[in-house]
């Protein structure tokens, strides 16, 4: 079984609004919300230290995100913005609750903020650890939305404090279009990615508008990736900007970035919605599917991953049927094999390609 890095995962974000602790098992946190507007909101959830265990899962991006108010669904909600200075707090909010869960909980989670910290982290996982005790999970820290960046001086405190990944959109921001808002670059975002390039922070181009993401590939000196984002291709006519175009894919790889592929029924056939279509409309091989896409433009199998972005907006209600929490993405394997992937090659997939990025990025 390859060892698993996925991409992003929402764990500070359910921690302050739902309240989820991930050093619950998956079952036990599914019987405390059974009934609960958290279900309703966010779905049954996928993953817990102890399902990263038995799926391998040894490093996962874990984000810092908070949405604008103007996409707040219901007037109590929690985690939303209305200006600047409120997304600087709910992020470094956040980034508070990782210190202080890495504090609390070491052998469960650790944060990865520099090469030697990604060395000892995978020795830990490449010897033998008696199955009770386990391995504590990863956690590279992915900035989600860059609001909570107030001014580009604050790029040093931000990566002081561990930020390795930013990703100036969710919708759109001041620094560039995204998702449901497009647009291009704008003079402020022009400004922090020179900026950025200082720090060599990594550039995540998921939910950039077209526009910008192709005007970052030109101009971004540093390291560019899509942590979870799919195949415009394979999906036509969705009526979002939310996918990669093959463009955006081929100029990634042209970076020697990697992309990671979300198994999310919504971004893996075009109509399907939750609570409306079953589960078993989109089977696993979708995922898969995906994957082939990417080393299909590459010509390789190196410049693919797995962001699963599990809990963050959906859970089990809108996976594929053979997924019941994150372990289950080690079916991809079967299914890649099937389609003449070698084990080089799901070994590269599962985790390869990312840890090749961190070992090169990270300071």
């Amino acid at each position: 079984m390859p060892i698993l890095v996925d991409a992003h995962a929402d764990i500070a974000y359910n921690m302050l609004k739902y309240e989820r602790d991930y050093t619950r098992p998956v079952a036990e946190t599914r019987s405390l919300e059974a009934g609960t507007h958290t279900v309703q909101d966010n779905g049954d959830t996928l993953i817990s230290w102890h399902e990263y265990q038995r799926g391998q899962v040894a490093v996962i991006f874990a984000t810092l995100f908070a949405a604008p108010i103007r996409f707040r669904t219901y007037e109590t909600e929690k985690l939303t913005y209305k200006n600047f200075d409120e997304a600087h707090k709910l992020y470094q909010d956040q980034l508070d609750a990782y210190h202080q869960l890495t504090d609390s909980d070491p052998d469960k989670f650790r944060l990865l903020a520099s090469k030697r910290d990604l060395d000892l982290h995978l020795d830990h996982w490449n010897s033998p650890t008696p199955e009770e005790t386990g391995h504590p999970v990863g956690m590279v820290i992915l900035m989600e939305g860059a609001e909570a960046i107030r001014h580009i001086s604050e790029l040093e405190m931000w990566h002081r404090r561990g930020v390795r990944l930013i990703g100036p959109a969710w919708v759109g921001t001041r620094y560039c279009g995204g998702w449901r808002e497009p647009g291009p670059l704008t003079d402020d975002g022009r400004k922090l990615l020179a900026a950025m390039t200082d720090f060599k922070f990594t550039l995540d181009l998921s939910h950039m508008d077209e526009r910008a993401a192709i005007e970052a590939l030109d101009i971004y000196e540093g390291s560019i990736v899509a942590t979870h984002a799919n195949c415009a291709a394979l999906m036509p006519n969705s009526n979002t900007n939310r996918h990669l175009p093959d463009r955006i894919i081929e100029g990634i790889v042209a970076r020697d970035g990697v992309v990671g592929i979300v198994p999310f029924n919504t971004y893996l056939k075009v109509g399907w919605v939750t609570g409306k279509n079953p589960r078993a409309e989109v089977p696993l091989d979708y995922v898969a599917n995906h994957i082939d896409h990417i080393c299909q433009l590459a010509g390789d199998s190196l410049h693919v991953g797995i962001g699963s972005d599990f809990d963050g907006g959906f859970g089990l209600q809108s996976v594929p049927p053979e997924i019941d929490t994150v372990a289950d993405l080690q079916n991809l394997v079967s299914l890649l094999q099937v389609r003449g992937y070698s084990e080089t090659d799901t070994t590269n997939i599962f985790g390869g390609n990312w840890l090749i990025r961190l070992k090169r990025d990270l300071p």
